[in-house]
């Protein structure tokens, strides 16, 4: 039998992330087989409809790259809906309706209902093992609003059968979906897909993730910097523990591993920082070249957007404490909007009061600087590039003299600011007549 599997999603919001995990675990359980993952868009709720959603949801997809063998829309099935709504009504298995409207009780529709045998209808869960249903109370259910017009429940079980799905992996939020569709499927002669329901994904204080609630979008995730192969690897170990227990792993090793059985039963919970540190994992696994290449445009683009003179050969300079300090791209623009990169392109206001540290006076931090000025000046450039060497020279004085007295005036007449990355780093961003210049200006200024 070959296996096919499938997602569904209606087009009427951005790509979810849960709806993310469940493309990602069919998509996973397709390869494993040998098998064929497919995409329908069930654009049926035409009031609802957007294309800009339906182009998300494909394009998000793709990014993923969760490329599917097969793509439909349902809306392109009406033909085939009515036909087999038909046959079920010539066969007496549903019948026409003749009812008042919902929204005006004094206007009649007619809608087609499914003749319910009331029997009791027992499936096998791919996580929950076997599940039971008493259809009765279901009466005889509503599947289709008009003969044109199918509802949800009776266009999916069409649907599925004539793609040859094998397989429903689907959130447990459709459980109750499930005799409904037994029923129909029944009726129509089919043999049931498999199904498997996954426990939804919660967040940290145990509510579901919401597409109202909570920013839940994976265009939202795509937007803050998350890196694909992150997105993926993290999703893949919300529900899941492949058997090796590693957390990063590759397409190849996730297809090997997965097996429905080891999914879990209970909700997952989102964690940012969890997902976070995937993305930092990924990026420290960049090249150099395919770092810069991402993170200077935003730096540029943060920092210009603070009235700040870019210069390209500190950008360069910066990348690995960029590279340090970045888990995602987002973080570029939050420090830089926070103030805490202008000091490598502008020469910062110095408070003199701050200057000599805790514990240290005027005329102390006076003199440092001007020693610090006399170590550094004779430097090289070669020297002044590395932190390790300019620490090197620096640091017996420092020992000697005391630490805390000489490296924060050192540190402070470079950047202005109470936190900030060692001075050593800084003075190899800033480079020689930059680091110079600035410890003379803080020097000058304990001599008002």
């Amino acid at each position: 039998m070959k296996i096919v599997t499938r997602i569904a999603p209606s087009p009427t919001g951005y790509l979810h992330f849960g709806l993310a995990r469940t493309a990602l675990f069919n998509y996973l359980f397709a390869k494993k087989h040998g098998g064929e993952f497919v995409i329908r868009i069930e654009d049926t709720d035409v009031a609802r409809n957007k294309q800009e959603f339906e182009d998300d949801i494909r394009d998000q997809l793709t990014w993923l790259g969760l490329d599917a063998g097969a793509t439909y829309r349902q809306s392109e099935h009406r033909a085939r809906h009515k036909e087999c709504l038909a046959r079920l009504i010539g066969e007496n298995t549903a019948y026409i309706s003749k009812e008042p409207a919902k929204d005006d009780a004094s206007r009649f529709v007619e809608v087609v209902r499914l003749r319910n045998p009331g029997e009791t209808i027992t499936f096998k869960d791919g996580i929950r093992g076997d599940i039971s249903f008493d259809t009765t109370e279901l009466k005889d259910f509503v599947i289709a609003r008009s003969i044109n017009e199918p509802l949800y429940h009776f266009a999916v079980v069409v649907d599925d059968q004539d793609e040859g799905v094998t397989h429903v992996i689907r959130g447990d939020d459709h459980i109750s979906n499930t005799p409904r569709q037994i029923l129909i499927l029944k009726a129509l002669g089919c043999t049931p897909p498999k199904y498997t329901h996954l426990p939804l994904i919660l967040m940290p204080d145990k509510s579901k993730m919401s597409k109202r609630k909570h920013e839940s979008s994976v265009r939202h995730f795509r937007e803050q910097g998350i890196l694909p192969d992150a997105l993926i690897n993290y999703i893949a170990n919300l529900g899941w523990t492949p058997p090796s227990g590693k957390e990063i792993f590759s397409e190849d090793d996730m297809v090997q591993e997965f097996e429905l059985s080891d999914l879990h039963k209970s909700g997952a919970v989102f964690d940012i920082e969890k997902l976070r540190w995937y993305n930092r994992e990924y990026l420290q696994r960049l090249s150099t070249d395919d770092f810069a290449r991402a993170a200077l445009p935003r730096t540029q683009k943060a920092l210009q957007a603070r009235n700040m003179d870019w210069n390209p050969a500190i950008g360069e300079r910066l990348l690995p404490l960029l590279r340090e300090r970045t888990s995602v791209w987002s973080d570029i623009e939050t420090y830089a909007a926070a103030g805490e990169l202008d000091f490598f392109f502008n020469d910062p206001t110095i408070d003199p009061t701050e200057l000599p540290g805790k514990g240290s006076d005027a005329s102390s931090a006076r003199k440092h600087l001007a020693v610090l000025h006399e170590i550094l000046f004779p430097l090289d450039t070669e020297i002044f590039a590395d932190p390790a060497r300019l620490k090197d020279t620096v640091w017996d004085y420092a020992t000697e003299a005391g630490r805390g007295a000489v490296l924060w005036p050192m540190r402070f007449s470079l950047s202005g600011l109470l936190k900030s990355p060692d001075p050593f780093t800084i003075a190899s961003i800033l480079g020689k007549e930059s680091t110079l210049r600035r410890l003379k200006a803080a020097e000058a200024l304990l001599n008002t």
